[in-house]
C-alpha cells in the first residue's frame, strides 16, 4: 500500500485513507436504539411529543411509526427535534400525496422487477455489523436502456394516486426504498449473528462498480443518479452507511470534481473510492470474504442480475409457509403478529391485474418489543467500541492529497470541507 507522508491542501477538500469510521458522522451503533446518550434519548421523547401534537404520530402498540424510523430522522438532523420535524412532515406529506403504501402494495410485479435492474441490488449478504450489502453495477445503464425504462414507467402500474408532479420513474424508485426499509432491513434486524443483535438495522452498505463506464455514460446518467440521491436524502434519511466505489477508470479523477456536486455533502462524506489493489483489503475489513462477490475478489457466487444469495442465518430464522421455500420476486414486507412476538412476511403487488397477498414465512422474534417504558436503553458516551466497529489501525494516518483522487491513490474518503 502506498504511503503518503506529504500533506497538501486544496480548496478546503481533504481525503483520508479508508477504512475510517470517522468519515461517517454517526458511526453505528451510536445514535441507534439501545445506544442512545441521555441527550439523544430525551430528543426522541421530545420528537414524539412534537409529532403527536402536530397529528403526525400516534403512540400505542404498535405506534404509527417505530422508534428506529423516528431515530433516522433525528440522526439526519443532529438530534434537534424541531429540525427533524420539518423533514419528517415533508416526508409524510409526500408519502400521503403519492399513496406510497398503496403503491408498494399494488405495484405490478414485473414493473417492480424491471426497476430493480437499474438501481443497487441486494446480494442477500450482510457486513460484519449485520448491515445489508447492496451492489450497483453501472455499466449496464447506457442511455438507450435508461430512456427505454423511463418511457416504460409512464404507464399505470399501481393503484396509488399521485401528486401529479413527481416523475413516475421516481415513484418506482420509492417502491425499491420501501423494499429496503420494510423487507431487507427488518429481516437483517432479526438476524442475531452480529454485534448488538438487539439493535435494529436501518442502514445499508453499497458497492458501486463503475468499471467499463465511459465519460459519456457518466454524463448521461447525471439525471438518473442525482434524482435518486436527492429523493433518498429527502425522504429516506440515514439509510446509507457507506458507498465503496470500485473499478474507477483512469479519467475518473478528472470528473470526480463535478460528479460529487450531484450529491449532498453528507452523502459525499460516505463515499470511498478504492483503487484495484485496495478493493479486497478494504472490503474484507468490513465484510467476511464469503459475503463478497467473486467479481470483487471474494467467494460469493453472485452476479448483478442474480436474486439474493441468502446466508445461513436468514435460512435458519425463516419458517416457510404456503409452499414457499424461498422469497419470491416482487414487493415483500414484514408485519407483526402474535402481539409482536412473531413477524410474518407478506408477498404483495399485482400480476396481470390480480392482487397477490400471501404469507411467505414467519420469524419468531429474538427481541420482541417490550413495553413502552422499556424501549429506551441509555448508554454513556464512552461506550466500548468492539473490533467489528472500529477499523482504524494505529498506523493509519489520514492522508491529504489533491482536490480529486488519482488512479494511484489507495482507498480514499472524500469529505467536503466546510
Amino acid at each position: 500500500m502506498t504511503k503518503h507522508s506529504h500533506h497538501t491542501h486544496h480548496s478546503g477538500s481533504s481525503m483520508h485513507r479508508v477504512p475510517s469510521s470517522g468519515a461517517v458522522e454517526h458511526g453505528y451503533p451510536s445514535g441507534h436504539l439501545g445506544h442512545l446518550t441521555e441527550h439523544e434519548e430525551q430528543a426522541l421523547v421530545d420528537f414524539k411529543t412534537l409529532l403527536e401534537e402536530k397529528g403526525l404520530y400516534k403512540p400505542g402498540n404498535p405506534p404509527s411509526h417505530d422508534d428506529p424510523t423516528l431515530l433516522r430522522f433525528l440522526r439526519a438532523r443532529k438530534f434537534v427535534p424541531e429540525d427533524a420535524y420539518g423533514q419528517f412532515s415533508e416526508t409524510e406529506k409526500f408519502r400521503n400525496a403519492n399513496e406510497i403504501e398503496v403503491l408498494y402494495d399494488t405495484i405490478d410485479i414485473d414493473s417492480f422487477e424491471a426497476s430493480r435492474k437499474l438501481y443497487p441490488r441486494f446480494t442477500g449478504r450482510r457486513d460484519k455489523r449485520g448491515i445489508p450489502i447492496y451492489v450497483f453495477q453501472i455499466k449496464h445503464l447506457d442511455s438507450h436502456k435508461v430512456a427505454e425504462y423511463e418511457k416504460s414507467t409512464q404507464t399505470t402500474y399501481s393503484r396509488a394516486k399521485t401528486d401529479g408532479k413527481t416523475p413516475p420513474k421516481l415513484l418506482r424508485l420509492f417502491a425499491l426504498y420501501e423494499n429496503l426499509t420494510r423487507f431487507v432491513q427488518p429481516l437483517s434486524s432479526e438476524c442475531v449473528d452480529r454485534p448488538h443483535p438487539d439493535t435494529p438495522i436501518t442502514l445499508s452498505t453499497n458497492i458501486v462498480d463503475i468499471s467499463h463506464v465511459t465519460l459519456r455514460m457518466f454524463w448521461n446518467l447525471k439525471g438518473h443518479m442525482q434524482a435518486a440521491s436527492q429523493l433518498a436524502t429527502a425522504h429516506y434519511p440515514e439509510t446509507l452507511d457507506r458507498i465503496f466505489i470500485i473499478g474507477a477508470p483512469m479519467f475518473f479523477s478528472t470528473v470526480w470534481g463535478w460528479i460529487k456536486r450531484w450529491f449532498d455533502p453528507v452523502t459525499v462524506s460516505k463515499i470511498f473510492i478504492l483503487s484495484d489493489h485496495d478493493v479486497l483489503p478494504v472490503l474484507t475489513s468490513f465484510m467476511d470474504i464469503k459475503d463478497i462477490p467473486k467479481a470483487y475478489g471474494g467467494e460469493l457466487e453472485w452476479s448483478f442480475f442474480d436474486e439474493p444469495a441468502w446466508d445461513e442465518e436468514t435460512e435458519r430464522i425463516c419458517q416457510w409457509e404456503n409452499g414457499y421455500t424461498a422469497f419470491p420476486n416482487g414487493p415483500l414486507y414484514w408485519q407483526a403478529i402474535d402481539e409482536g412476538k412473531r413477524l410474518e412476511c407478506l408477498a404483495v403487488g399485482t400480476k396481470d391485474g390480480k392482487d397477490r397477498r400471501e404469507r411467505v414465512c414467519t420469524i419468531t422474534r429474538a427481541y420482541p418489543p417490550k413495553s413502552a417504558e422499556d424501549t429506551l436503553v441509555s448508554v454513556s458516551q464512552t461506550e466500548d467500541v468492539t473490533e467489528a466497529e472500529s477499523f482504524v489501525t494505529p498506523n493509519e494516518k489520514p492522508i491529504v492529497n489533491g482536490e480529486v483522487p488519482t488512479a494511484n491513490i489507495a482507498a480514499l474518503s472524500i469529505a467536503e470541507g466546510n
